[in-house]
């Protein structure tokens, strides 16, 4: 597991002539992808090698233990990062627009994009890759295009291999009832449908642009613990090792020395609980039990080294020590828990993110234009991402006040202070209040051609 394979190919353009053997060579890459994607799908949901664990010893004692923190790290990244709605904000200081973003992002709420984008997160942090696919809406009025999540396990983009590295074509694929597989083939400019190696159906389409965009969590299109799937193998293994220790001192056998005992009166031994034997001159008799107990103590150091390893790589905040008492306070904890490191892995992601959704927006934004005459563009908008702007609240609001105070422009200081997931729109949506700090500033600043003449520097 190294993440998955980029599919790309050295055509130029995508016909019905070449469609095919595009196709078949993609299949090649995408099965491997495919396979791995189901792999650490079916891990995400606890199906994990553990669980197929055979004991040689004692076979009758094997304990089959999975504590998922697979899930764990794939729902607490996609609930940090993607927990509030992803926002389009105005990126022009033309205030005109700002209506038209307002209607774009209601035309996202009615087609639940929230929750579509968290979907999207939850395929792309479990297998490194997710897709999604935007078509006109035909059907309602409330939005005039419609937004779907594919399964990455069936659906892939070809790129061109030149530069750039631009889409060719986008392909999802179903099986039919009748056991045929079914690809549905976009390209920028021509829909077509293939079955059995065969182009069943060919026509155009006014989008523009291949409308299935991968959304990649990082440029190797690793899942966010793919990375330590041998620690987690081993964390299971040391749980479940743990208690098949636990359980073999308990059912410990019984060792009897110089003494015979058949069955029946090891039956009798066990329901009286007491036996009584002879021993003979020079050949003392004695009952015991054969028993080893683990080491509970060297086990747990060994667990926590694990599970410390895992959050460390994966960027995770640490909850394991979560009943320690110290001294420290506001962002010391924040530094010393993890949480920085959280913070800037989510940050990596939002990079990510953008790249794609600008894609998508791109498509989007033509569908409205054509639909409703907006006249909005890809450059008129940025994307938030909304987290808790609320922590370190007094330190960050004493921050921006001796930052204005100091001089430092509004807009510099609001975007500093780290209060606002806006800052752009809070410094233009503020300046009727802003006046004061705006005024002082030109007011305090000398003229290079006013005369000095008392010398004061």
């Amino acid at each position: 597991m190294f993440g998955r394979r980029v599919i790309y190919s050295s055509v130029s353009e995508i016909t019905r002539k070449n469609v095919v053997d595009v196709l078949q060579n993609a299949m090649l890459i995408h099965s491997v992808n495919s396979s791995e994607i189901d792999y650490l799908y079916q891990y995400y949901r606890g199906n994990q090698p553990i669980l197929q664990r055979v004991k040689a010893i004692r076979p009758e004692i094997n304990n089959k233990i999975v504590e998922n923190h697979a899930y764990e790290i794939v729902s607490f990244k996609t609930g940090y990062v993607f927990g509030e709605p992803i926002q389009y904000v105005r990126r022009s200081e033309d205030k005109d627009i700002s209506e038209k973003i307002t209607q774009l992002n209601e035309f996202m709420f009615a087609q639940d994009k929230a929750q579509k984008d968290k979907e999207l997160a939850e395929w792309f942090y479990i297998c490194g890759t997710a897709y999604r696919m935007i078509l006109p809406n035909t059907i309602s009025d409330e939005s005039p295009f419609e937004i779907d999540t594919l399964d990455p396990r069936y659906a892939f983009v070809v790129y061109n291999n030149g530069f750039g590295k631009k889409p060719l074509m986008g392909v999802k694929y179903i099986k039919t009832d009748d056991g045929k597989m079914l690809y549905s083939i976009y390209t920028t400019t021509t829909y077509f449908e293939v079955e059995e190696d065969v182009v069943v159906k060919e026509e155009p389409h006014v989008l523009g642009d291949v409308p299935i965009i991968e959304y990649p969590a990082n440029s190797a299109r690793l899942g966010s613990f793919e990375i330590v799937l041998s620690l987690l193998d081993a964390l299971n293994n040391t749980v479940s090792n743990r208690m098949d220790g636990i359980e073999q001192f308990v059912q410990a056998f019984m060792k009897f020395v110089n003494c015979d005992i058949d069955e029946e009166q090891f039956t009798a031994l066990k329901e009286m609980g007491a036996i009584k034997i002879k021993g003979e001159p020079g050949n003392p008799a004695d009952v015991d039990i054969v028993s080893k107990e683990l080491n509970q103590t060297q086990v747990q150091v060994t667990k926590d080294d694990i599970y410390q390893m895992i959050l460390i790589i994966c960027g995770m905040p640490d909850r394991n020590r979560a009943n320690r008492t110290t001294g420290d306070t506001g962002q010391a904890v924040i530094l010393r828990d993890g949480w920085s490191a959280a913070e800037s892995r989510a940050r990596d992601t939002e990079l990510a993110f953008k790249c794609s959704e600008k894609m998508f927006l791109r498509l989007a934004l033509r569908i409205i234009n054509i639909v409703h005459g907006f006249d909005l563009k890809l450059s008129d908008i940025d994307i938030k991402f909304t987290r808790n702007k609320t922590d370190n609240l007094l330190v960050k609001t004493q921050g921006l006040q001796n930052m204005l105070e100091a001089g430092i422009h509004p807009q510099i200081a609001i975007t500093n202070s780290g209060l606002f997931s806006d800052p752009e729109q809070t410094y233009l949506d503020s300046l009727p209040y802003l006046k004061k700090w705006l005024t002082a500033k030109a007011t305090s600043t000398p003229s290079n051609n006013k005369p000095n003449p008392e010398g004061v520097v």
